[in-house]
């Protein structure tokens, strides 16, 4: 069975429980107006560290079926500036209005792209940074107490990750960060898949670098782009204080479920919820 099929069946339970346990806050939000002959936005999904751009599945799924053009880049996780300059790019290839959605890392990555971008409507931040002029993931992580990503603040190297040497084709070296897989499941999933899913993943993250994590931000889009935001109150990588935080002061439409860090993935329904409620609000 594939990676992505194990996903689906890992995940449609997990939904169904959350959508039990009455997570409903998109659903009975006040209703959007749009004009029905308009075409929909297309909506951007932009993965964090140490995930890929396969970590989306289960909400592309769910946007297409109900219409929507949808994009998955992937994030390059080598520098903020890069990843960012990529992602500009990249956006002005797409024609008509864009819901732009970053997760984790992900989010700092939007927060810079789509500053300048007049086609972009909407921000959706999931479990995600949305860093103000000057400010990083690093930073951010360490503002409020919570995270599992360390357990030693004073630190080089946050306590869950791997450094990895490599060479550059300068011959200089740079470093790349794992997340160590006996940690994997706990960090991003708060063990709510399958230790054979979560070794899956582990296996197949893309690392970040510490220059993607500890560059600062520019100018921040969400000060003049509406902006969505889903707190996660069970992260175990970016505290949820610091989430709240981040989404008041972005007067982000936030709202708050009982998810991991990646709820991308475990909770596919509730993420694609709240991307269609940025996307109504865009006509």
């Amino acid at each position: 069975m594939s990676t992505r099929r194990t996903f689906r069946i890992a995940v449609l339970g997990a939904t169904a429980v959350a959508l039990a346990a009455g997570v409903t806050t998109i659903a009975a939000a006040a209703p959007f107006h749009r004009n029905a002959a308009a075409p929909k936005p297309t909506v951007v999904l932009v993965n964090g560290a140490w995930s890929d751009a396969a970590s989306w599945s289960g909400v592309v799924e769910r946007l297409q079926a109900a219409g929507y053009p949808v994009a998955a880049p992937p994030t390059g996780l080598r520098s903020l500036s890069d990843d960012s300059a990529y992602l500009a790019s990249y956006l002005k290839t797409v024609k008509g209005p864009v819901v732009l959605v970053g997760q984790s890392y992900g989010g700092s990555v939007i927060t810079d792209a789509a500053t300048g971008n007049g086609n972009v409507k909407a921000l959706v931040y999931i479990s995600a940074f949305a860093p103000d002029k000057g400010e990083d993931a690093n930073t951010l992580t360490a503002k409020f107490p919570g995270t599992q990503i360390t357990d030693d603040p004073t630190a080089a190297i946050p306590t869950a990750l791997t450094p990895v040497p490599f060479t550059k084709a300068d011959g200089t070296t740079g470093v790349d960060l794992y997340a160590k897989p006996d940690q994997y499941r706990s960090l991003f999933f708060s063990n709510r898949v399958s230790t054979t899913t979560a070794a899956e993943l582990a296996a197949t993250q893309s690392p970040a670098t510490p220059q993607a994590l500890g560059e600062p931000s520019g100018t921040p889009a969400w000060r003049t782009i509406p902006s969505w935001y889903l707190v996660s109150d069970d992260d175990h990588v970016i505290p949820p204080a610091a989430e709240r935080f981040m989404a008041e002061r972005a007067h982000a439409h936030t709202v708050e479920a009982d998810t991991p860090h990646a709820a991308q993935v475990t909770d596919p329904g509730t993420v694609t919820g709240l991307i269609e409620q940025a996307a109504r609000a865009t006509g």
